[in-house]
């Protein structure tokens, strides 16, 4: 079976968010066991497994999305890097459909070499900041947010330099996170002036294995509404996300006349190898 790990949301290797992709020519799942250990095998944020619906199926094909310790419900990075092994494949002819524990979800290819993800939208609820936050972010939120179905915690920072400065006690954070019931803690802020870009964010799910996720594609549904919400950047805008490893990468989010947010992003592979097992 062959294995690649694809960097996405970005356009050079080593850097954006790599996922691992194994696309499985079966009509169902392997032995779950055995997909857990290859996860732990790849040791990234995500492995992205894919089989082939058949026709007439509500999607096109089946994804799951395996950390190394646990089955996440939404990952915008390794559906991105999925398509992008459907496309360098020659197994794509425009959109996809994926069948995934969040429902269907779409990707489109674009002529520019972005792929676009639909993602629902997140109305978010303003929640109190819990206790220990601070603490374990080193920063005091200006704000907070639930975002409901997604299971995140959108905390706001009052400027770019806070985000970018922040180096959590992750103990501390998976403290909060498993208090709170959520899946993890985003952090965001108005970009800097001139900096080319919206916002600025970093992403801590210390629980699911991952202390920080470099990219993630999910997060920007919830930021997006946030920005959208208080008027803070009217669509289409990019983002950038960084973390404490010093990877970075672009996001482009756009929002139909339904309000489904478009998030977006360019994809290279880093390696392709066969699974000898």
């Amino acid at each position: 079976m062959r294995i690649r790990i694809i960097d996405a949301f970005t356009d050079r290797p080593f850097a954006g968010n790599p996922a691992a992709v194994c696309l499985l020519d079966t009509d169902g799942w392997p032995d779950e066991a055995w997909m857990r250990r290859v996860a732990i095998e790849m040791n990234l944020s995500e492995t992205a497994f894919a089989h082939p619906l058949p026709a007439g199926a509500e999607a096109d094909w089946a994804l799951r999305w395996l950390t190394p310790t646990v089955e996440t419900k939404l990952c915008g990075h390794a559906t991105l890097a999925t398509t992008h092994a459907l496309l360098s494949d020659g197994r794509l002819d425009g959109a996809v459909r994926y069948s995934t524990l969040s429902g269907v979800l779409i990707a489109t290819p674009r002529d520019d070499g972005t792929i676009t993800l639909d993602f629902p939208t997140a109305p978010l609820t303003e929640a109190a900041v819990p206790d220990g936050l601070a603490e374990a972010l080193g920063a005091k939120p200006e704000a907070a947010f639930s975002t409901g179905a997604l299971g995140d915690l959108l905390a706001v920072l009052p400027d770019e330099a806070a985000v970018r400065g922040l180096a959590p006690d992750f103990s501390a954070v998976a403290a909060v996170n498993r208090r709170e019931g959520i899946r993890g803690v985003i952090v965001t802020a108005p970009a800097d002036d001139g900096a080319g870009y919206d916002f600025a964010s970093r992403f801590f799910t210390p629980n699911e294995g991952i202390p920080e996720d470099p990219v993630t594609g999910s997060l920007n549904a919830s930021t997006a509404q946030w920005l959208l919400d208080t008027g803070r950047a009217e669509a289409p805008y990019t983002a950038s996300q960084g973390s404490c490893i010093g990877r970075t990468g672009r996001i482009h989010i756009s929002r139909d006349s339904q309000g489904v947010v478009w998030v977006g992003g360019k994809t290279t592979t880093l390696f392709s190898g066969t699974c000898a097992l």
